[in-house]
């Protein structure tokens, strides 16, 4: 069923070219909202990020991709001037993704590699943490949001367990859910909701820069109830729920995706 077919509605998505980003914008594409992705890639990678981007047109929807960096100022200005030319007067945004990872994976001592300084916490969490606020303004200020907007970001459990090399990120992490559940709250009277999914561990590209990271997917699968990692297109298949008109009443919530990797 293409629920919103013919309704102007589209995606935003914020690191759409791999991952549960991609995975969000094939899936949210099949249901007929058209998709805007932001990524940021080199140019070795982009055949086979323009032939992903070609199966999520083969659905029939509309579609615009910007290669910018996504954190400048001026770049998003920039951007949101586009949309408001490629929207027309009747298309808006839905659904704001904020899949980005963009962190300093470095550990706090070492005797023989870099180690965290402030610059490196500064760059995480204004990456993968501020720019949702920086996005959600620049687009409300633009009046392009939908009556019933959703915004979702996706945070991970090292929000709240520590994992080697992984300081600044988990920073970042627990400051985008602050930022979310605050949208949810001060938005709320335009329309806006906010929520944030926790994903279970899921084999991405982001995921294998971790160090250690084959020791978090197997201790994972140790501790999933399913024994299985999660997918990308199972975090895809909740954010097309909480993007259906029947999700209205959830906001400013956490959301665990991973078959009950939580609770055990």
């Amino acid at each position: 069923m293409k629920e919103f077919q013919n309704k102007n509605y589209w995606a935003l998505i914020l690191g759409g070219s791999s991952g549960l980003g991609l995975a969000t914008a094939k899936k949210l594409a099949k249901h007929g909202m058209n998709i805007c992705i932001i990524h940021r890639n080199s140019r070795a990678q982009e055949e086979v990020i323009q032939s992903e981007f070609e199966t999520i047109k083969a659905e029939g929807v509309r579609f615009k991709s910007f290669n910018a960096d996504a954190f400048k100022e001026e770049k998003r200005a920039q951007i949101v001037s586009e949309l408001k030319t490629i929207f027309g007067l009747e298309g808006r945004v839905r659904t704001l993704v904020h899949s980005v990872a963009k962190g300093n994976l470095k550990p706090m001592l070492s005797d023989d590699q870099p180690t965290l300084k402030n610059d490196d916490f500064n760059l995480t969490i204004n990456a993968m943490a501020i720019s949702l606020y920086d996005w959600t303004k620049a687009i409300f200020e633009a009046k392009l949001f939908a009556e019933d907007a959703r915004i979702i970001s996706f945070t991970s459990e090292g929000n709240t367990k520590a994992w080697q090399n992984y300081a600044a990120v988990s920073a970042a992490k627990v400051t985008l859910e602050a930022i979310t559940v605050n949208i949810a709250l001060e938005f709320a009277m335009y329309g806006i909701r906010a929520n944030c999914i926790q994903a279970g561990v899921t084999d991405t590209a982001s995921l294998r820069m971790i160090p250690g990271s084959e020791k978090i997917k197997e201790h994972s699968l140790l501790r999933n109830p399913f024994k299985r990692l999660t997918l990308p297109e199972d975090v895809a298949n909740v954010v097309y729920l909480l993007c259906k008109d029947e999700a209205r009443w959830i906001n400013g919530c956490v959301i665990p995706v991973d078959g009950g990797e939580h609770i055990s």
